[in-house]
């Protein structure tokens, strides 16, 4: 395997923010794309959410889209940065920007058309459609889920002109984000995020995680995005020109156990009842 010592993302350092997402649209396209879909959807739920007084689990019903658009364009936008690392053939880059786009805009076009509708999206059985919608959220996550498992494997197998410590956390970022998308399944086979208490009672501001019962939600989204936060601690790490190649990787992997370790645990207080903030 190439791990080339050179910056671990030669172009990051030099890029302003317009060159930035420029350079995006040149690695994926299709993604880069979804990414700005998804904007679009967050800022209309945005321009929306005043005027609506409706409750949905005691929330307004638009808070629901802008946190799921502004972590689909998370998600899609770093996928987007990290393919070129795999230089995958043009078929097969194909399937993954395709594949993770139609999956994410399906998603949160899905949780958008039931915001309309005032109604929930997730775990929604109540009738023929709510249970259709729903039955097209878990089929696309599953399909996603699918292509971010091959997209580690790639990660393992496949020659990168990558440092061994940014490819680590690259590695780690993909395998607590497939830890985090086992989480959703448990939440699915569950028939709800709220463990010991009901979904929709009193929560944490903003992402209403609940603060009477145990909530899968905290250790699902910390995981999910794993996928963000490891690859740019491996980025940073990879700078230290003082630190050997070792040294580093070593400081990503031990950085990588403890966020890995800190959604275990916050999945087991779930589990166990135990809200993340008892208010």
């Amino acid at each position: 395997m190439s791990t080339a010592t050179a910056n671990p993302n030669p172009r990051l350092d030099k890029l302003d923010g317009r060159a930035l997402f420029g350079e995006l649209h040149r690695r994926s396209g299709v993604l880069a794309t979804t990414g700005w879909i998804s904007l679009a959807i967050l800022a209309g739920a945005l321009v929306l959410a005043p005027f609506d007084s409706r409750l949905v689990l005691g929330i307004n019903p638009w808070i629901k889209p802008v946190k799921f658009a502004l972590s689909i364009t998370f998600y899609v936008w770093t996928v987007a940065w990290l393919l070129e690392y795999l230089r995958p053939r043009a078929w097969a880059k194909g399937i993954l920007s395709w594949g993770i786009s139609v999956s994410m805009l399906a998603e949160i076009f899905c949780i958008t058309a039931q915001a309309v509708r005032g109604t929930t999206s997730h775990f929604n059985v109540n009738t023929a459609l709510d249970a259709a919608i729903f039955a097209i959220m878990g089929a696309m996550i599953a399909i996603n889920s699918v292509l971010a498992l091959l997209l580690l494997i790639l990660f393992f197998t496949g020659k990168h002109e990558v440092p061994r410590p940014y490819l680590w956390s690259i590695r780690s970022g993909f395998a607590v984000f497939l830890a985090a998308s086992a989480i959703g399944g448990v939440m699915v086979a569950h028939g709800a995020h709220s463990i010991g208490v009901k979904d929709g009672g009193p929560g944490l501001p903003i992402v209403n995680w609940s603060t009477s019962g145990g909530d899968l939600r905290a250790a699902h989204f910390l995981g999910l995005h794993a996928l963000q936060v490891l690859p740019l601690v491996g980025f940073l790490v990879g700078r230290h020109r003082s630190w050997a190649i070792r040294q580093k990787t070593a400081y990503v992997l031990v950085l990588s156990g403890a966020y890995a370790l800190l959604v275990a645990v916050l999945y087991f207080q779930a589990i166990h009842g135990s809200p993340l903030l008892r208010m």
